[in-house]
């Protein structure tokens, strides 16, 4: 079961369909442009039933297959693309590049989304399975937590979803390869700030002052022992300060500073640990310089966790579509987070990585999707509604 020849005789359609997203980018729960466009297309194909607003803006649509040939109940599988553009200035210079000042698809979930209303039109036209195909287009992967909203407005008991499938372009890994893995793939994101409060003053006089600055910059590199020294180096953890704003001018030494930045783990039980030591050094060196300092510890994404023998069932689908030796099924996993797992905390699920080939990077912005992945990656969801739900 190699690249279905059906798939690329509308390549060509597909790309028109990928460049017209990348072109019109909106942001998180803002896509009106966009769920408007993939609800227009899953109409055409003919889907069975087409939802609209799940989660604010999320687009979900039904494809019935045969009846199945022993007389089991009808199996309902789902697949899922993300819509959401990122706020980055597009420098690609590509002819479809955005038309939108400070947004683009820096991410590729154009191409997803085109992917998955390629594989929507092949499987309304063949039918070719027994059970129901769900496809799900999804708002607000970006930070937003899209998946659980839509969630929340009952996507998977509306739809009586048994399992969901998800795939993501990955630059770097050569276009027709895939790579994924069982158990934890992608990390837990976890947003922290930090609040230090001092004693302010004349900066020739800083022996009676509490300098906020200088509390905050002892934290910085304090937090760092947390992974180095209280982490098992077996797990894996990320603790990283992006911003650090103290002070106002050159003569004044800081009452006050304000930090930000992300946790990341891939256990629930490192994720513990590194909240409760963030706490126990953010308090501590701030009281051993006279300051205080609060913590503001937000949960965001739990680890993705994919299903062992969903994730056996995904390699075997990509290894008839690309061939055995082009299918990496224990890639090691990532530190960056994906909002697909909330969904697959609730149903058995497993989540791929499709090769982008040699491109710029993720949320850069001379990023840009690889419209040779394109046939690869709607065989694939195609093949894996036909082989999961066989007619």
């Amino acid at each position: 079961m190699p690249i279905i020849n059906r798939i690329v005789d509308y390549q060509s359609e597909i790309v028109a369909w990928r460049r017209d997203l990348h072109a019109h980018p909106e942001l998180m729960y803002d896509l009106p442009r966009t769920s408007a466009f993939v609800a227009e297309k899953l109409k055409a194909f003919g889907c069975d039933e087409v939802a609209t607003g799940l989660g604010r803006t999320g687009v979900v649509g039904v494809i019935r297959g045969r009846k199945a040939a022993n007389g089991s109940g009808p199996k309902v599988v789902a697949l899922r693309a993300d819509m959401d553009a990122l706020p980055v200035t597009e420098i690609t210079g590509a002819p479809y590049a955005s038309t939108v000042a400070g947004k683009m698809h820096a991410c590729g979930h154009d191409g997803h989304t085109a992917m998955l209303l390629g594989a929507t039109k092949y499987l309304s036209e063949t039918r070719n399975f027994a059970g129901s195909a769900v496809v799900v287009f999804q708002p607000a992967e970006e930070g937003g937590a899209g998946a659980r909203a839509m969630m929340e407005d009952g996507l998977l008991e509306r739809f009586a979803i048994d399992e969901i499938y998800g795939m993501h372009n990955f630059p770097g890994l050569p276009v027709g390869e895939f790579a994924i893995r069982p158990g934890a793939i992608m990390a837990a994101s976890d947003y922290l700030e930090i609040s230090i409060e001092g004693r302010g003053g004349h900066a020739a006089r800083p022996h009676l002052t509490v300098d906020a600055l200088l509390v905050g910059a002892q934290i910085v590199n304090q937090l760092q022992s947390i992974v180095a020294r209280n982490v098992d180096p077996v797990n894996s953890a990320v603790i990283s300060i992006c911003t650090f704003k103290a002070g106002h001018t050159d003569n004044v030494v800081p009452q006050t500073a304000v930090l930000t930045g992300t946790a990341r783990s891939l256990t629930a039980q490192v994720q513990d640990l590194v909240e409760a030591r963030l706490r126990e050094v953010v308090e501590g060196i701030a009281k051993i310089h006279g300051a205080t300092a609060t913590l503001e510890y937000e949960r965001n994404y739990p680890p993705l966790v994919n299903d062992a023998r969903a994730t056996a069932f995904a390699a075997d689908v990509a290894r008839a579509v690309t061939g055995a030796d082009r299918v990496d099924d224990a890639m090691a996993p990532l530190m960056i987070a994906e909002d697909f797992s909330f969904l697959v905390q609730k149903r058995p699920g497993a989540y791929i990585f499709i090769g982008n080939g040699d491109s710029a990077g993720l949320h850069h912005p001379a990023y840009d999707f690889n419209e040779e992945a394109i046939p690869y990656g709607v065989s694939y969801w195609a093949r894996l509604i036909e082989t999961a739900l066989p007619a």
